[in-house]
């Protein structure tokens, strides 16, 4: 068995000694980010504690996907805050390619090396960012991609795979590089209905592990029962934060009353 201190499969108890619910692992405060005349981001604060999966939901551009795109520097934002684990996002330079190791990135359109197989994929990143041996990196990858479910395809290209099977590996590959909190942007938005399950499977069963997420999605069976809180933005502020349970059976705002109520119809 792996030691414990480098198994790809286990995540620290959130209420642990080194998880303390304390300071919370991503802090952003008073957060503001234009587009031009755009206000995308209103006075964004928001907490997650370790161990936390959020989930963010709302309608097509109330800025879900920038708050957390913003949350590794993928958008730098105008104006405000943002600290992973006590410390300020640096701006740039050999700090900001630190940071983005630290924290894990799953895109909706996979954004996998074309070129390079599966396996070369999930290497890649620990070799050159955290300086592990190249057999070091191929038995990691190799754990890692039984986990996901598509340890046969590791000598293939993404090509060769199905889009489910492409996210699950984009999935893995960000679990490479032993995140503090994994980042997912609307990660089954580009699947098929029935790829979408084995996506949000392996996902699920990250979050029960005590992976600290942040999930911006339209799939609220996922949100229902592997959210520790649900928030809903819109028009690039958030309306409100609850527990599942309250947010779907008793929404605050009559905003997300309107959202709940157009969404769950269908």
């Amino acid at each position: 068995m792996a030691d414990a201190s480098t198994d790809p499969t286990d995540f620290a108890d959130p209420t642990g000694p080194s998880g303390s619910r304390g300071e919370p692992l991503v802090a952003i405060e008073d957060v503001h980010k234009w587009f031009g005349d755009l206000h995308v981001l209103q006075d964004i604060n928001l907490d997650i504690a370790r161990g936390e999966v959020v989930v963010v939901i709302g309608p097509s551009g109330s800025g879900k996907s920038t708050l957390c795109r913003a949350i590794n520097r993928l958008e730098p934002i105008d104006k405000g805050e943002i600290r992973l684990d006590g410390k300020p996002l640096p701006e740039e330079g050999k700090a900001l390619a630190q940071l983005r190791a630290e924290v894990g990135m799953v895109f909706q359109s996979f954004n996998l090396f074309a070129h390079k197989t599966v396996l070369e994929n999930l290497t890649l990143g620990p070799m050159r960012v955290r300086r592990r041996s190249s057999a070091e990196a191929r038995d990691e990858a190799k754990q890692l991609l039984d986990r996901v479910g598509v340890a046969e395809q590791a000598n293939k290209y993404p090509a060769q795979l199905s889009g489910g099977q492409q996210q699950r590996v984009a999935i893995a590959r960000a679990l490479a590089m032993h995140p503090k909190v994994m980042l997912f942007d609307e990660p089954t938005s580009a699947l098929d209905p029935e790829m979408i399950k084995e996506v949000l499977d392996v996902m699920v069963e990250l979050a029960e592990d005590g992976m600290t997420m942040v999930v911006v999605t339209h799939e609220m069976g996922f949100a229902r029962t592997a959210a520790n809180r649900v928030v809903f933005m819109d028009e690039g502020k958030i309306v409100e934060e609850a527990t599942p349970e309250e947010f779907f059976t008793n929404p605050a705002s009559d905003r997300a009353k309107d959202f709940l109520g157009k969404i769950l119809q269908h």
